[in-house]
């Protein structure tokens, strides 16, 4: 399949417009005040010369400027405005002016150590900072078709492939990123060095015979170099008492298990913390951080698909497979604990442990994309949607001024939507991914439209010289969508319309004609009761003319999931979900009644529309078996009044 731009794409829908609107009015802006407030951006200025003061935060908080800038970039192709034309041009002036003449671009080093590069990299995120840089300077090209910020990003890419090109494992990025960076760029440029280093990147991964002896290194070193910078720092301060007040927010609270250092210590010794424990051919279970290895997996997608490799796939398709299977919480969200920030072991699945980072489940999106790309099977992009609604778009509030890092399905207390964190990784990347919400919609090759998610959008296509299509969903709350087809003339080609996993039963008609449904095919349960491969795309080949139309009538009941046998807590207990939503009890809904002790009567739930509550929802309302009423909403909108309690698995 060939991929859309976004630029092809215009969104109308009514679930979707508003957040979308939300995300270009709001939270790019706040997103910005807040990296200015945090020293982020003065980061920059003082490694360019032009301001003095103390550099703050992570050694790669460069990587959320970059994102900001590529999240600004996607945002401006449908939301355009003075106001952010003029920030994206001054801070890539200012990017231009910190960067060094050879194409280095790292505060960390450019401050605090001048002259040393490349050092720790499985831990200080050099490369993985390159590569955000990478990718807003091909997004800014894209947006603005100007050359200045694809210069930026040539000039980094062109200095690592001089450095890295024939380098051994130990000099492969800790952090993975760069690699999908080195594609887009390659695919925009026609430069292979840049596809030839992302797979050098990807091949040299897991062949290190003694990878802890460097980590151990790497790890002192760390260590030492953070010292000298806080011993700066208070040098600094006694200069400059006014800047003692600040610092950076904090993150929210994670509940963690007893033995997570130890787990930690284990993991990324042996290698797979950082997906550093085997050939990439050979990684068939997700393991280590959750974000790191979906960007990998997503990276090595991008590769197959750009040049097919057969020796890839197996790995990508077995990968996914262990994880949807017993890897992954009913949200979609990836990652059970909260010291690695990533994987368990199989059925490892606690709702109050889960870690489920927002930007897990974005590079769970990412690598889902890829993976529907190549293999044209619908259950990628069924658990591309699953993740959309649910794990990834939890990460932000309604007023695009409030966020999620962390995103347990069970929370007592503590756990609330903030404005920014010291690690602000999530923020800035769900805005990016919603703002080219559209290139996930459809596909196309020759003679071939795919319908990956029904998002109400309009589309232009080169199929058959012109054909647009228009598309209105009710999705998510209602199961109908209308397609519309106008070809400038007549055309005969395949439309393949993906029947979602959870919709049991859909009618589907061709101009008022209905048209056979094949029936929904069953798996082994997974770990937590959500399962996107039953989805499949339903293919209608014919010839089209101007003003067919395509209706979909999705069944859309209520489904109560239960947990496999082997995830531990969870006997009794069921999530409820509704069409591509899961939902949730939050205590604010349900006042004087005991989230995790209340039984629900299954028979009790109905669905209905709440027009006037979190923008306009629809909630299912219940009773518990002694005649309490309960009300549930989706998960994604829970802690947007403040901070609550929530649960998703509920007895019955």
């Amino acid at each position: 399949m060939q991929e859309l731009s976004s630029r092809q794409v215009s969104i109308h829908d009514p679930f979707w417009a508003p957040r979308l609107e939300t995300n270009a009015r709001v939270a790019i802006f706040h997103q910005w005040e807040q990296l200015e407030a945090s020293g982020c951006i003065d980061n920059f200025r003082i490694a360019a010369g032009e301001k003095d003061g103390f550099r703050e935060g992570w050694f790669f908080a460069d990587s959320d400027a970059y994102k900001w800038l590529d999240a600004a970039a996607r945002i401006s192709v449908h939301h355009p405005g003075p106001e952010l034309a003029a920030r994206m041009d001054a801070f890539v002036a200012l990017l231009a002016r910190a960067q060094s003449d050879d194409g280095y671009l790292f505060t960390y080093n450019q401050i605090h150590f001048p002259g040393v590069r490349w050092t720790n990299l499985q831990i200080e995120h050099e490369l993985y900072c390159h590569g955000h840089l990478i990718e807003a300077g091909v997004s800014h090209h894209e947006a603005t078709g100007r050359p200045d910020g694809l210069a930026l990003a040539r000039r980094a890419a062109d200095l690592l492939v001089r450095e890295f090109v024939d380098k051994g494992p130990e000099y492969t990025p800790g952090h993975e990123e760069v690699e999908l960076a080195l594609l887009r760029l390659h695919r925009v440029s026609g430069e292979t060095a840049y596809l030839e280093l992302a797979r050098h990147f990807l091949e040299q991964r897991g062949r290190s015979l003694f990878f802890a002896l460097p980590l151990l290194r790497q790890t002192v070193d760390v260590a030492r170099r953070g010292n000298f910078v806080r011993r700066q720092r208070q040098v600094y301060l006694k200069a400059h008492p006014e800047h003692a007040g600040f610092q950076l927010p904090p993150r929210n609270p994670a509940k963690e298990p007893p033995t997570s250092a130890l787990r930690w210590l284990f993991s990324a010794f042996s290698g797979k913390y950082f997906q550093q424990h085997a050939p990439i051919r050979e990684q068939t279970v997700p393991v280590g951080h959750a974000v790191r290895f979906g960007y990998l997996e997503a990276a090595a997608a991008r590769l197959h698909r750009l040049r097919p490799d057969a020796g890839l796939l197996p790995a990508l398709e077995q990968s996914w497979e262990r994880m949807v299977t017993r890897r992954m919480y009913v949200t979609g969200g990836l990652g059970s604990l909260p010291g690695l920030e990533g994987f368990g072991q199989d059925y490892e699945l606690d709702p109050e442990y889960a870690y489920a980072e927002t930007c897990a489940a974005l590079a769970g999106m990412l690598w889902n994309w890829e993976m529907a790309l190549i293999t044209a099977e619908a259950k990628y992009s069924d658990l591309l949607e699953w993740q959309l609604y649910n794990a990834a778009s939890a990460g932000m509030g309604l007023g695009g001024d409030r966020y999620l890092y962390n995103n347990p399905l069970a929370c007592r207390g503590g756990v609330t939507r903030l404005p920014w964190y010291d690690v602000p990784c999530c923020p800035s990347n769900l805005s990016r991914v919603w703002a080219d919400m559209g290139k996930y919609v459809y596909s196309a090759d020759g003679e071939n439209l795919w319908i990956h998610q029904y998002i109400g959008s309009r589309a232009a296509f080169a199929a058959g010289g012109s054909l647009e299509v228009e598309l209105d969903s009710g999705l998510p709350f209602t199961g109908s969508a209308t397609l519309k087809l106008n070809p400038k003339t007549e055309v005969e080609l395949s439309l393949h319309l993906r029947l979602p996993s959870w919709s049991a039963a859909t009618r589907i008609t061709v101009n008022g004609a209905p048209v056979a449904v094949p029936p929904i095919l069953t798996f082994e349960p997974t770990a937590q009761g959500c399962d996107p491969r039953p989805a499949r795309f339903l293919s209608v080949r014919r010839i089209w003319s101007p003003g067919d139309t395509v209706e979909l009538a999705f069944a859309m009941p209520i489904s109560l999931h239960r947990a496999h046998p082997k995830v531990r807590g969870h006997k009794g207990k069921v999530a409820v979900t509704r069409g591509p939503l899961v939902y949730c009890l939050e205590s604010v809904d349900n006042p004087g009644v005991d989230l995790f002790a209340c039984h629900l009567d299954p028979a009790s739930l109905r669905a209905e529309p709440a027009p006037e509550l979190l923008g306009g929802i629809h909630i299912l309302h219940g009773a518990s078996v002694d005649g309490r009423p309960l009300t549930f909403i989706p998960y994604a909108l829970w802690a947007n009044r403040g901070e609550s309690q929530m649960n998703v698995w509920v007895k019955v």
